[in-house]
């Protein structure tokens, strides 16, 4: 984390509805060729940190009204999504949301839109996607809408690919797939990160995966970043154990325990 990061969140404010704080001073970055993942439970504030990064909020009647967000040494804050999707920072949203009526192929050439008439680079890329997902290339013509959310989140991230990324956002991968699929995607987001050089901030309430595989990770709870390290020292840490993990020191715990728990957040104390 020495290094100058890709992307530099520093000290943003959230607000929906010009009333509803959201984010509160949120910092984090992302250095190039690097796996972040950005921790917590639903309703922490991840997917609203996401979508401030690549500024879709003003869709959702939020919007940015403190603090900075810089991309390749540039604001990106103020641009238009877009542009910010010219720039190299594309989003996979969290649920998946596909075209459910185009086929998978057609849903996978709608990320090359903002290229324009590349014909040929754009083929190579499709080429790409089919050789990182290859169940994809048996499912391209099928309606999105019928293949299974193991194929969806391959088209998600597939389309993302199409765009020509620099920096992904991912948010929340493994939600509702199978262990056996999370690790499988999980496995392409990390040989993605190597071979094409395409950084990743992923949000995800999957700590333990998420960790398996990212280098440094930030935990969010209530719009507020309280804790950061890198994988091993999160891993280690007693807190993330036992709230995020469901382990302590004897091992793990139900849910109910996790839940009703006795010793209270030292990041809250």
């Amino acid at each position: 984390m020495n290094q100058e990061p890709l992307l530099k969140v520093s000290n943003i404010e959230v607000i929906y509805e010009h009333v509803i704080l959201v984010l509160k001073g949120v910092s984090l970055a992302v250095p190039e060729g690097g796996i972040i993942a950005l921790l917590g439970a639903n309703g922490a504030g991840k997917s609203t940190t996401l979508k401030a990064i690549s500024n879709l909020l003003k869709a959702e009647r939020g919007e940015v009204t403190r603090g900075s967000i810089e991309f390749n040494g540039m604001r990106i804050d103020r641009m238009h999504p877009a542009e910010v999707v010219k720039r190299g920072v594309i989003q996979v949203m969290e649920g998946r949301r596909l075209f459910e009526h185009l086929t998978t192929e057609d849903d996978l050439l709608t990320g090359a839109y903002t290229r324009g008439r590349e014909t040929r680079e754009v083929k190579q890329d499709l080429d790409t996607v089919y050789n990182y997902f290859p169940r994809l290339r048996e499912r391209r013509n099928a309606k999105t809408g019928y293949i299974s959310g193991g194929e969806k989140q391959m088209v998600a991230i597939g389309r993302a690919l199409m765009a020509r990324p620099k920096l992904m956002l991912l948010d929340e991968p493994s939600m509702g797939l199978a262990p056996l699929l999370v690790e499988e995607i999980f496995e392409i987001i990390v040989r993605l990160n190597k071979e094409e050089n395409v950084s990743m901030l992923v949000a995800e309430q999957n700590a333990a995966m998420a960790l398996q595989f990212a280098q440094y990770g930030y935990v969010m709870e209530n719009g507020r970043i309280v804790l950061d390290g890198d994988a091993q020292t999160l891993q280690d840490n007693e807190d993330v154990r036992e709230f995020y993990l469901g382990l302590t020191e004897i091992g793990k715990k139900s849910y109910r325990d996790v839940k009703h728990y006795k010793r209270r957040k030292r990041w809250l104390a």
